[in-house]
């Protein structure tokens, strides 16, 4: 993992973005890039290097005794090991072990919302572009309405007044152009956000092609698919292996520690050897039950938490369902039956008016009608893509292509004999 995410501890090569680099270049550029996505990781290499740490045995220690009278009557140096209890160290280790795997999927996580933050920002800016393009023709169109109001006040067909409507429409639309447009560098700071771009880092450039996303989600497969891949629910079972092993650790506090020892007096003729034997004495009883009970309650909160999660997982992935059906139904009504008559409506309205037949307010109107179903439409399909998303990532936890993730996911064995490299970076 360490050489595809970060190879000697420095950042790989990261990918050269341009107005046309396509959305995996931005994905893998955010993933790799992302100072929280390096923080999660490191996190993960801290708790695995601890790994070994705690299966390991307390280091020894020297000592040293003499005896002291009108002169140094002995001189004894020593060595005494310190042994925990049968069964301790493994239990220690199991439990850093299963924090490690708790803080891989910290990691998993960091990348997931990270590429989730990318596509909000990707979309949102492809459909603020969109916006301004219909607010323009809208700008186009009322111009056109003017003129067209002017020819018939000059004819003396109209009064004034429809000119002063169609000049008040037109301010309009050109005010919400330049706050849209306005609100493009906001959008453009959320991707540089995204993109893990500090404030004195050059602004990336803005994608000009759009890639829409493609599937059609079914609920039962996604639902399957969360309930192994999602890194929150995945923690929270590891989580909850921390706590069995952490029970089982509180249970080895009754198991009594040793200690070894020999020292050698020099000054003795012969040398004389005094080995010691030490046992600590678990006799409070009150306390390795209150330890114990502990544990278990921990245990039970870290299983209640995981039941939650996936209460709450399935909750959410049926309102981003239901969000990305509505979506799409709504982008099918306007597309193929509101839309193709909010045209005709408006070309009715615009020539009713030119043949007297119809009022201005008739033809604004239709104007407005229109605007709003290509705005609506805007918005549909804004909606679609970013329930898409969330789906695909924040629900489903399916990670970008290339993603710096380990496919099966960290080793789960609770075994003191397993290697702690295999949870490794």
């Amino acid at each position: 993992m360490s050489q595809r995410y970060r190879p000697g501890d420095a950042k790989p090569a990261l990918p050269t973005l341009t107005t046309t680099s396509p959305l995996a270049d931005y994905l893998r550029f955010a993933t790799l890039n992302s100072p929280r996505v390096e923080a999660a990781y490191y996190d993960w290499a801290a708790a695995v290097e601890g790994i070994t740490p705690a299966r390991s045995r307390p280091d020894p220690r020297l000592t040293f005794e003499s005896d002291i009278a009108d002169t140094v009557t002995s001189l004894m140096p020593g060595l005494m090991l310190d042994l925990p209890g049968p069964g301790k160290l493994r239990a220690a280790g199991d439990v850093m072990a299963a924090e490690s795997r708790v803080a891989y999927f910290g990691f998993e996580r960091e990348i997931l919302r990270t590429a989730l933050a990318v596509k909000t920002a990707y979309y949102r800016l492809h459909f603020l572009e969109e916006t301004i393009r219909v607010e323009s023709e809208t700008l186009r169109l009322l111009d056109e309405l003017e003129q067209l109001a002017q020819q018939q006040n000059a004819a003396g067909r109209v009064t004034l007044q429809d000119v002063l409507r169609a000049q008040i429409a037109r301010d309009q639309v050109e005010t919400e152009i330049t706050n849209l447009e306005d609100s493009r560098s906001a959008l453009a700071a959320e991707l540089k956000s995204a993109l893990g771009l500090g404030p004195r880092d050059a602004a990336p450039p803005i994608p000009v092609t759009f890639e829409p996303s493609v599937g059609d989600p079914r609920p039962d497969e996604l639902l399957a698919t969360a309930l192994i891949r999602n890194p929150d629910l995945r923690a929270m079972e590891e989580d909850v292996l921390r706590a069995e092993a952490s029970l089982g650790l509180a249970r080895k506090s009754g198991v009594p520690d040793f200690s070894l020892g020999l020292e050698l007096d020099f000054k003795a003729t012969p040398t004389l050897f005094r080995p010691s034997a030490g046992m600590t004495l678990p006799i409070w009883r009150d306390k390795l039950a209150a330890e114990i009970a502990g544990a278990q309650a921990e245990k039970r909160a870290a299983e209640a938490r995981l039941t939650a999660e996936q209460v709450e997982l399935a909750a959410e992935l049926a309102a981003m369902l239901f969000l990305f059906r509505e979506a799409v139904r709504n982008d099918a009504l306007l597309a193929n039956k509101l839309l193709p008559k909010a045209r005709q409506s408006l070309d009715a309205a615009r020539a009713g008016y030119v043949n007297g037949r119809a009022g201005f307010l008739d033809v604004i109107d239709a104007q407005r009608t229109l605007l709003e179903f290509e705005l609506a439409g805007i918005e549909a399909r804004t909606q679609r893509e970013l329930a898409l998303a969330s789906l695909s990532l924040a629900i489903a936890g399916i990670a970008p292509a290339g993603a710096p993730i380990l496919e099966s996911g960290p080793a789960s064995e609770r075994s003191t004999t397993s290697d702690p490299e295999e949870d490794s970076p």
